[in-house]
């Protein structure tokens, strides 16, 4: 990228925004034959006001469009750039399963060494730390995959496989964090397919959970709706010996998602029924739990009715559910659970048009975790919301929330 020259980096940013000529020209203000000759190299951009521009569309790093490396600011050193964004994606791009079949795979690390790394991965996302994440995971993909290369049979084959799935289900949820969606959606795919050769379903439901979320994010809201109602119903406990915890917590995960997509068409009824389901799950399950990284358990259903509440429209009713969660349970959850709150409360505030009680709820949110707020780009928008809503000078700390995130009026 850095060798092509600005046209084609446009062009190439271009498509991955999935926008058409015409579509980025309006977006600039520009004639679709402007945008064709900068791309083709015929029309020089020699105007920094253009080329900021163009990246502003393109919301992406300018120094991207220059061809310079990406300089980190101090307030955003925790999120996932563009650099990184591509790393994972060639990372993900290798086939070293494919591979492994005509030529001896290089050596992969131990097994105990990736059962550690895959851990500290989960607990660095459930931390909501996504720039140390981001740093590491195309090392981590490389590594799993070798080591799922390493055993073609057995026990260890099947340990290889679990971690290499749990790997992909880490770098889409990161990725679906930081709005890349498609890309979050083929790291759950491939979840599915490794998920069944470690023969654990466990691990495929997770996986489903993954590709609902993706799907979610991309507008396939049906489809994410009928793929984790399916699997709920699959790994429904039907016995009590079935009954157990870690079944519990991912059946009932599952009918939390499927509350949220049936949130998104506006399916109350659904929404009430799924969401009840997951209560009584939790209620089987005893408590609030992590297993299968689930953060499973009544607070967290609670957490997703409210978030249901706010998809359907319903701030007050959001608010009601917040205003009922068990403190102490609330606070002995991770933080990426509880700053997510925290941004869906200040969206159901923005609903009712208390955009004080918003402000308040990302600022929380911003001292919980900082990259679940700033490195998001939906808790942009709630922010821009704020700012627009608000009569005058808005207050200190979140006008300077606001530009340390860059986000205006």
């Amino acid at each position: 990228m850095d060798e092509l020259p600005i046209g084609r980096r446009v062009a190439y940013w271009r498509g991955r925004r999935k926008m058409s000529q015409q579509v980025f020209a309006d977006r600039l203000g520009k004639s679709k034959s402007w945008v064709d000759k900068v791309e083709r190299g015929v029309r020089r951009l020699d105007k920094f006001s253009v080329v900021y521009e163009i990246a502003d569309v393109l919301a992406i790093d300018v120094q991207l469009l220059l061809g310079k490396d990406v300089e980190r600011r101090p307030e955003t050193q925790n999120c996932i750039d563009q650099v990184e964004v591509e790393e994972i994606r060639a990372a993900l791009e290798r086939y070293d399963q494919m591979s492994a079949f005509f030529h001896p795979v290089p050596q992969a690390p131990p097994l105990t060494e990736m059962r550690k790394a895959v851990s500290h991965a989960w607990l660095t996302y459930q931390h909501a730390k996504y720039g140390v994440l981001a740093r590491k995971l195309p090392q981590l993909l490389r590594d799993a995959q070798a080591a799922d290369s390493a055993h073609a049979s057995g026990d260890e084959a099947r340990d290889a496989a679990h971690l290499l799935g749990q790997v992909y289900q880490i770098a889409s949820s990161a990725l679906r964090k930081v709005g890349e969606h498609e890309l979050s959606w083929l790291a759950a795919d491939r979840s599915i397919a490794v998920s069944q050769r470690a023969g654990d379903q466990l691990l495929a439901g997770m996986a489903s959970h993954r590709v609902g979320m993706a799907l979610l994010s991309l507008g396939r809201v049906r489809s994410a709706l009928e793929v984790n109602v399916n699997i709920a119903n699959r790994l429904a406990p039907t016995t009590p010996e079935a009954a157990t915890p870690e079944r519990l917590s991912v059946y009932g995960l599952l009918l939390l998602t499927g509350a949220m997509a049936a949130a998104r068409i506006g399916d109350s009824a659904t929404v009430r029924d799924l969401v009840n389901g997951a209560e009584q799950a939790a209620g089987a399950l005893g408590g609030d739990f992590n297993y299968y990284w689930t953060s499973f358990g009544p607070t967290n259903v609670e957490l997703h009715r409210a978030a249901a509440a706010v998809e359907l429209g319903d701030g007050g009713k959001a608010i009601e559910t917040h205003l009922k969660i068990d403190l102490a349970a609330f606070g002995a959850m991770l933080p990426e659970r509880r700053a997510h709150h925290y941004l869906d409360i200040a969206r159901g505030y923005t609903q009712l048009g208390d955009v004080e009680k918003a402000s308040e709820m990302l600022l929380e949110g911003d001292r919980l975790a900082p990259s679940e707020i700033r490195c998001r780009p939906l808790a942009h928008e709630v922010i821009s919301d704020v700012l627009r809503r608000t009569r005058g000078t808005p207050p200190a700390p979140i006008a300077e929330l606001a530009e340390q995130m860059g986000v205006g009026v």
